[in-house]
């Protein structure tokens, strides 16, 4: 085997972990694609890996700092698990993790100083993992006599591009679901409070897929600017989040057939059909899950039987759009609506409005019912009540003040009886004589 630390070839690198010049020419190809570029930007995407990433002879190694927020460390963990050899581990391994409290070997005094001196240097990637929290003054997260917000901001600064990575760090993730009392929010929103203008890629999942976090990095390493890489309005990669789980999921051809499943445990599960009954929100998630997949390209969720939660939903912009909040319960078809601390499914709901409807029309029936009004229409009022009661206010004019009726005037039946409606003969006499004249 090559030993790495005195090979002078870049193709000696990889060979020495079991990749070969064809794979990673593939993996050239597959980046030149991502990025919209010709088969003839290949070349140029091989030696900007092999300068800016696979320099591990002339200490060229791009640097990167990881630095965790409020977390579960899951998207490390995804991370963590590329197996070998394999070439996203390849490109991800011989990138210089200057620090990371969660994979870093070296601990205290020793790794602060390795992450003051890379922020001190510059040209570096910022990976933030986690939700930035703004709750309690800020006093969380704190490391080394810094809080977790004042790290982020200094090594945000600095650094060329910022990784939002896993939808915490895009806009705070379950962290910020309500009622979100430690006021959690994404790293974008937060930097731009702080009026810190450095780029910043949000790289959302629960966690995130590892390959997608290799395919930005490659895309920054080899672009050279972060501005360059192709962003949507969220500032997510736009050929990772600009199309639907629905989009490209296998089961689509069920859902247009309208075959679905309806119970775990059925025949229709058992066929593979459409899980949107069971509370699926691939139709409203962004992402490419069906395409990379996970563990290597082996299997997916949906894949897997189980419906999509819709962890990759996460507005940067506003912390109570997160895929918690909106899609949670997750295996029913609809979110929950909240009246303040009262939550509820809109299908009880409409079925409750649906009932008091109904009720309201039967009262209404019974109502017209006993006054008369479904047997001939109710019974003509000859006096008004109030004008009975009170004659010497009398709004109306009646033949009797007590017992009322219409006033009859003979000099109007006798107007109404000299002014009858003339004959049908009479009409049509009429008509003609106009219709002659303007023919004239």
């Amino acid at each position: 085997m090559v030993d790495q630390a005195t090979t002078t070839d870049a193709f000696g690198v990889l060979e020495s972990r079991g990749v070969s010049r064809r794979s990673f020419m593939k993996l050239c190809a597959g980046v030149a694609a991502a990025a919209g570029l010709s088969q003839l930007a290949i070349p140029r995407v091989a030696e900007a890996l092999e300068k800016s990433v696979i320099g591990a002879t002339s200490g060229d190694l791009y640097p990167v700092i990881w630095i965790e927020g409020a977390s579960c460390t899951g998207c490390t963990e995804s991370f963590a698990q590329i197996e070998t050899p394999d070439v996203a581990s390849i490109v991800l391994d011989v990138i210089s993790l200057n620090y990371s409290e969660t994979l870093s070997a070296a601990a205290g005094y020793s790794m602060e100083e390795a992450k003051a001196q890379t922020i001190e240097a510059g040209n570096y990637v910022l990976v933030y993992e986690g939700a930035v929290l703004e709750g309690w003054n800020g006093n969380a997260l704190r490391v080394a006599g810094e809080t977790g917000n004042e790290a982020l901001i200094h090594a945000a600064a600095s650094a060329n591009a910022v990784m939002a990575v896993g939808s915490c760090a895009v806009n705070g993730g379950w962290c910020a679901a309500y009622p979100n009392p430690s006021k959690a929010m994404g790293v974008q929103q937060f930097l731009k409070k702080e009026g810190i203008n450095t780029p910043v890629i949000n790289v959302p999942g629960c966690p995130v897929n590892p390959e997608w976090i290799m395919q930005v990095l490659v895309d920054v390493v080899m672009l050279e600017d972060p501005s360059l890489v192709k962003l949507n309005s969220f500032n997510e990669p736009a050929d990772l989040f600009d199309q639907t789980i629905h989009d490209n999921c296998p089961r689509r051809g069920h859902f247009e057939n309208g075959e679905f499943v309806y119970k775990f445990g059925s025949k229709e599960e058992a066929l593979g059909y459409c899980l949107y009954p069971l509370g699926c929100r691939g139709p409203q998630t962004k992402a490419q899950c069906p395409v990379t997949l996970w563990n290597n390209r082996r299997s997916w969720c949906v894949q897997a039987g189980a419906p999509c939660i819709g962890c990759c939903e996460a507005n940067p912009n506003d912390p109570g759009d997160n895929w918690v909040q909106v899609n949670t319960p997750f295996y029913q078809r609809f979110r929950d609506l909240r009246v303040g601390d009262f939550k509820f499914q809109p299908e009880p709901a409409a079925w409750i409005l649906t009932g008091i409807v109904a009720l309201a029309l039967v009262c209404h029936g019974f109502g017209m019912k006993k006054t008369g009004r479904m047997d001939g229409g109710a019974p003509f009022e000859a006096i008004r009540k109030w004008d009975k009661a009170h004659p010497e206010q009398s709004i109306g004019t009646y033949a009797d003040p007590n017992e009322g009726g219409p006033v009859i005037s003979s000099e109007l039946t006798q107007e109404n009886t000299h002014h009858a409606a003339p004959s049908a003969e009479a009409m049509a006499a009429d008509i003609e004589n106009t219709a002659g004249g303007e023919a004239k």
